[in-house]
């Protein structure tokens, strides 16, 4: 069974689409095809069904995908010993994040860990914190760094880098001319949240209600998926929010936004390493985790 071949069955099956994988792994489709046709010879099991331009595993593929994508993990973690033995590190790092570290974290780390080994490639996925936990658990990230505690014993959380939330309003706001504003007073504001799975608004939640403030008091008037739009929302003054310091400092240095104080309450958050429990982390990877732990003071 050809490892390459395990490889375009396995993006195939990832981007749902022929033509997506032969542009992935720079082939022609006729040869994706190919492939994938040999591939089914060799085993004697249809592994993908064709409905309209969607592709999907047969029964038989999902079977071989979970071993296929072990076998390809297995194959570059040996290539990266074999490096780190001869004194290089080489190879292609996943890993995922939410969108605050990595938006305003791990770019610069990524880079600085790039200066001392120029060769190896890193892919960095931002989405929500509920989607990098579960591209962890599928196997498809080696690591991730995500802005909220996960309660689930497949995966390992470290505490590594700390920030603040901070309730964010546009200049012009009434808000902006307080020293601080009680709870009770942000109920009555139109309020943009993050969307469902954002760290940002499981930190914020969690905060208001240890604070005898339930969430679902807040007068929403839109759902973002991005701290880049909901900030954009506030400068547009379609609301208020509470975000995270790291994303509106500079916002706040030019005055485009203003953070306002909350009377008796403060709005802390961590950002935390995550890795599947039990699994071996590739040395590339363990590398990369030293290097950001290294740097977390």
């Amino acid at each position: 069974m050809d490892i390459h071949r395990l490889e375009v069955f396995c993006k195939v099956l990832e981007l749902q689409s022929f033509t997506k994988a032969a542009d992935a792994v720079c082939l022609t489709q006729p040869t994706v095809s190919e492939h994938i046709r040999a591939l089914e010879e060799s085993i004697g099991e249809k592994l993908v069904d064709r409905l309209g331009r969607e592709v999907l595993p047969t029964p038989a593929g999902k079977i071989l995908y979970r071993y296929a994508r072990d076998i390809i993990l297995l194959r570059d973690e040996a290539i990266q010993a074999l490096e780190k033995y001869k004194g290089k590190l080489s190879g292609h790092l996943l890993i995922g994040a939410s969108t605050i570290p990595g938006t305003y974290i791990l770019p610069q780390l990524i880079g600085s860990f790039k200066d001392v080994h120029p060769t190896i490639q890193i892919t960095l996925k931002i989405s929500s914190s509920a989607e990098v936990v579960q591209r962890i658990l599928d196997g498809k990230l080696e690591m991730g760094l995500i802005g909220a505690r996960w309660d689930d014993r497949k995966i390992v959380l470290e505490e590594i880098f700390s920030d603040e939330l901070v309730l964010a309003v546009y200049p012009e706001h009434p808000f902006a001319r307080k020293e601080a504003v009680e709870l009770e007073e942000i109920a009555k504001e139109p309020f943009i949240l993050r969307e469902r799975g954002s760290g940002t608004r499981m930190v914020m939640n969690r905060a208001l209600e240890e604070n005898g403030f339930a969430p679902s008091r807040l007068s929403v008037v839109a759902e973002m998926g991005s701290t880049e739009a909901v900030r954009q929302g506030i400068k547009a003054r379609i609301g208020i929010s509470i975000l995270s310091a790291k994303a509106v400092s500079e916002d706040l240095e030019r005055n485009s936004l203003v953070a306002v104080p909350l009377k008796g309450v403060r709005l802390p958050r961590s950002f935390y390493l995550i890795q599947r429990r039990n699994r071996q982390p590739s040395p590339l990877c363990t590398a990369f985790l030293n290097h950001v732990r290294a740097h977390s003071s």
